[in-house]
């Protein structure tokens, strides 16, 4: 076994220490030029593989965060897949904490709902549609927060994948309030309240939006996800478990990305003519641009189940592993020059960002078709502009932003 420098030269994270010029290729990264929004603290793009004081390893460069991703002796991380685990041997988990043979079986039998070509036939008019509502929403009042409008976007078109179609008003405020990020310093009574919170919130979701769902598909099959979980015999909970992970992965992350996207195009002014006057082909390679920049999770993580070599590195058995994506996305040697700006075209596209290997999101095309529908429709909108910058806050488990109070007006 060969072992690392737990903390190799030349590594200092965002440009610290010593000038470009007298580090490592991979582990330089120009400030000039830095088009982010959202900044996740100190992160070392092109860094070789190290491990942590605290016994996490880190990899930050492009190929090898790749190369590990797709590696098959490892398994899920962080994504509360730890209380998830106490579950297991009384309920099947949910497919985002599965892995192996099961999880891949999994992902065979529903690669069906996430094609271009199921996309295109099933759910582009239904995107045109509700794009067309929440501009009409914006036009209307004059002014509106972006993240609201492009939440109940992405809540209509996932409900529609994941057959969440015989819900009462209100799913979009439920689910919102779910996903809040909490406060990581609550400790006591404030802890307590906040479990009280959740646990009332998932109930809420199930009881008014999954329950009659399920009611529903029992009595007549449909194309979507949840006829096909019932199909394999999934009880409630584990129907549940399944929306809730789906809820998060196609409703909140693309409502954080449209809303980042907007945020570079109203204060772009080139990047949003070109937007405008481009083609799809121009918008989605912009937008791949933007994601690239801006990974909605800026941390996978994953657990060794076996020794990973990963070149003259092996990470061992049972060793928690932190993939940087928002690292790995600035390595130069992938990215090229200057990756923290903003130019549309480039070789790897939206790099890791949607992760990679076994567990790469299945719903990428779906996210990027919604996204470029959506914000052309509100481009086109005469007077476009923004009248309230966001605020941002980071959830640190997994470097997830939340962008809230972007207010545009017409």
């Amino acid at each position: 076994m060969t072992t690392v420098n737990p903390s190799p030269p030349g590594c200092e994270p965002d440009g610290a220490g010593p000038p470009a010029g007298d580090l490592p290729r991979r582990a330089a990264r120009s400030s000039v030029g830095d088009s982010r929004k959202v900044h996740r603290g100190d992160r070392a793009p092109g860094c070789p593989v190290r491990v942590g004081p605290d016994g996490v390893w880190h990899i930050q460069d492009y190929a090898t965060a790749r190369r590990f991703l797709r590696h098959t002796d490892t398994r899920q991380a962080g994504l509360g897949i730890e209380n998830a685990l106490r579950l297991q041997d009384r309920m099947r988990l949910p497919v985002l904490y599965r892995d192996g043979p099961e999880h891949r079986e999994h992902r065979r039998q529903t690669a069906k709902y996430f094609t271009p070509k199921r996309v295109e036939s099933a759910y582009r008019d239904l995107m045109h549609r509700l794009a067309e509502q929440q501009c009409q929403v914006l036009r209307r009042r004059g002014a509106a927060d972006l993240s609201t409008l492009s939440f109940q976007l992405a809540v209509a078109v996932a409900a529609e994948v994941v057959g969440l179609t015989d819900s009462p008003p209100g799913m979009a405020k439920r689910l919102d309030r779910f996903f809040r990020i909490p406060d990581p310093n609550a400790r006591g009574v404030a802890a307590a309240r906040q479990r009280t919170f959740n646990n009332f919130t998932v109930l809420s979701f199930f009881w008014r939006d999954v329950r009659p769902a399920i009611a529903a598909r029992r009595r007549n099959r449909r194309d979507d996800l949840i006829s096909h979980l019932l199909d394999e015999g999934c009880n409630r909970a584990e129907i549940l478990g399944e929306c809730v992970t789906f809820a998060a992965a196609g409703m909140v992350t693309t409502r954080e990305f449209i809303t980042v996207a907007a945020w570079h195009l109203l204060t772009h002014e080139t990047l949003r003519e070109r937007y405008e006057t481009g083609g799809p082909d121009e918008r989605v390679a912009i937008l791949h641009e933007i994601l690239r920049l801006e990974p909605v999770v800026g941390d996978l993580l994953r657990w060794t189940t076996a020794d990973v070599e990963l070149g003259d590195v092996t990470i061992p058995s049972g060793a928690r592993v932190d993939v940087g994506v928002a690292a790995a996305n600035l390595d130069v040697a992938e990215a090229g020059a200057r990756p923290g700006a903003v130019c549309p075209g480039r070789p790897i596209g939206a790099g890791l960002s949607f992760g990679d290997g076994a567990h790469r999101c299945p719903g990428a095309h779906i996210a990027i078709q919604e996204a470029e529908i959506f914000l052309s429709r509100l481009f086109a909108m005469p007077g476009l502009r923004m009248i309230q910058e966001p605020t941002v806050t980071i959830r640190p488990d997994i470097a997830s932003y939340e962008v809230k109070g972007m207010i545009l007006a017409v």
